[in-house]
């Protein structure tokens, strides 16, 4: 038997999954930690963390295989998008990774468009310049520790500088380039354009490679502290929203996935890049080749959950806590949640909107907040769906995967919200599995993604939307769609007193 591992590297733990060569989970490991935040709308983390926790997980992997380590033939990653991390001349780290959802980049974007020019911008990169994109980072970085940038020698995503760790090959591969704001989406490089303009030297970018592109083997030190083989082949893998499509068998055109993790996204796949959504989604290279996607983005989905359980459910799991809300019925009662706890992404992109409750009064219990917690999530990435049939897509059938996908009334939620048929995958593992999948590739054990796709993934069930339900909730959108309108100024007014 032949193996592969997928790493995916999230943003509160990285998961590594050992998969056999039909598809078959074998194992998996996970490894939590920290998140850095000093100040509101900061979020970083210590890459050397990510190392330590993977090269752990990948030593516990090894301990329980009862096969030989040259069995396990290949390795990808899936990462989270945007972040930077800055590296010396010497790739050593010169501080900490400034995450996705970190928020402190406006004046950054201002900048870039006074200085690019919007049209110009959405032109180059298919993207607009928002705060939790890599560029803006960059600049905040040159623009408030000038020193330090200054020293810098290359930049990378986070998953490229685990892989950079473990194998010693310093690689960005198109999906997760396509996140940093500063590729030609057209011509597939980094654009000297937009570095010319905004005075970043281009040598700082580092090579470009498919995600399915072989870039080297475990190296010694990693393979005498893990166990693996130094014979195991590293792939550079792929953005965590490309991974997840790969690993959802989003590889034909029509085909849409819903993933609800710390963040949403509402992604559809784009057999061209030519395509005009004027910046309102997202537009990135997909890790399948030569394909892209679109995407809308909820910035704070799961997240929205955890943040609650936090506070008012400290000693139950996501499953008691969410137990009682299938009594609810649809619309909570009259209660509305708008997820905006760290700003939004998709529609708006506004990174002062916080979070509203609309409705609450005395009667509601816990059982209807949580419930309206788990609509407003789903109404935000209803607002995707919403652009991308408004400009001709039809979408009538999505894959769930995430937090989102492991409920079954939420998961008839998102059938009668998105007004589509909602599957479910029997394995479902999302951007480790997609990193794997691109593993199994890059070996050559599939003359394609897609027979890949065929033979690792298999559907458990699906969900159909009820007629009556989506006519209510249909109703209900419509009064989501005009909280935001009605608080972004309160929300603005509110910014002075934030600490």
């Amino acid at each position: 038997m032949r193996y592969v591992i997928g790493v995916d590297l999230g943003t509160s733990s990285v998961k590594l999954l050992l998969v056999n060569q039909h598809g078959v989970l074998e194992d998996e490991v996970t490894k939590d930690y920290p998140l850095i935040q000093k100040k509101s709308g900061y979020s970083e983390q210590e890459p050397e963390q990510w190392v330590k926790q993977t090269v752990a997980g990948l030593a516990e992997l090894l301990k329980r295989f009862e096969g030989s380590p040259t069995a396990i033939e290949g390795i990808s990653f899936a990462g989270q998008m945007h972040g930077l991390v800055l590296l010396d001349e010497n790739n050593k780290v010169l501080r900490n990774a400034i995450l996705w959802n970190d928020t402190r980049t406006t004046p950054q974007c201002r900048y870039i468009y006074d200085e690019v020019g919007e049209s110009r911008l959405l032109q180059i990169t298919k993207n607009p310049a928002l705060e939790g994109f890599t560029l803006p980072k960059l600049l905040w970085v040159k623009q408030n520790e000038p020193d330090l940038f200054g020293s810098a020698g290359k930049f990378l995503l986070p998953k490229d500088y685990l892989r950079y760790r473990l194998s010693g090959q310093l690689h960005m591969d198109y999906s997760d380039a396509a996140g940093t704001l500063l590729l030609d989406i057209e011509s597939n490089n980094w654009s000297e354009k937009l570095c010319n303009i905004l005075d970043i030297d281009p040598a700082i970018c580092p090579p470009l490679v498919d995600s399915h592109a072989e870039v080297g083997n475990i190296c010694k030190a990693v393979a005498e502290q893990t166990g693996l083989s130094q014979s195991t082949k590293v792939f550079a893998g792929g953005a965590d929203n490309a991974c997840g499509a790969i690993g959802s068998g989003i590889l034909a055109d029509g085909k849409t996935l819903c993933s609800i993790g710390t963040s949403g996204v509402i992604l559809s796949y784009e057999d061209s890049n030519d395509k005009d959504f004027e910046g309102k989604v997202h537009y990135f290279n997909h890790g399948a080749p030569d394909a892209y996607y679109t995407m809308g983005v909820t910035l704070s989905a799961g997240f929205s959950l955890s943040w609650f359980k936090e506070l008012f459910a400290a000693g139950e799991s996501f499953e008691e806590m969410v137990s009682e809300v299938d009594s609810v019925p649809a619309g909570s009662n009259g209660l509305l949640f708008t997820p905006y706890l760290n700003g939004e992404r998709t529609p708006h992109a506004d990174a002062s909107i916080r979070a509203s409750f609309i409705g609450l009064d005395s009667s509601h219990t816990r059982k209807e907040i949580v419930r309206a917690i788990m609509e407003g999530i789903t109404f935000s990435l209803n607002e995707s769906l919403h652009i991308f049939r408004n400009n001709g897509k039809k979408i009538d059938t999505i894959v769930s995967i995430g937090g989102g996908a492991k409920n079954d009334v939420w998961l008839q939620m998102q059938a009668d919200i998105f007004n589509a048929t909602i599957v479910k995958l029997s394995s479902e593992q999302g951007p480790g599995m997609g990193a794997a999948m691109l593993a199994a590739y890059g070996c050559g054990w599939y003359a394609t993604l897609g027979a890949c796709a065929d033979q690792f993934l298999k559907v458990e069930k699906t969900y159909t939307p009820n007629p009556v339900t989506v006519m209510e909730y249909a109703k209900l959108f419509g009064v989501y769609q005009q909280v935001y309108q009605y608080t972004r100024k309160l929300n603005e007014d509110l910014l002075e007193f934030r600490q």
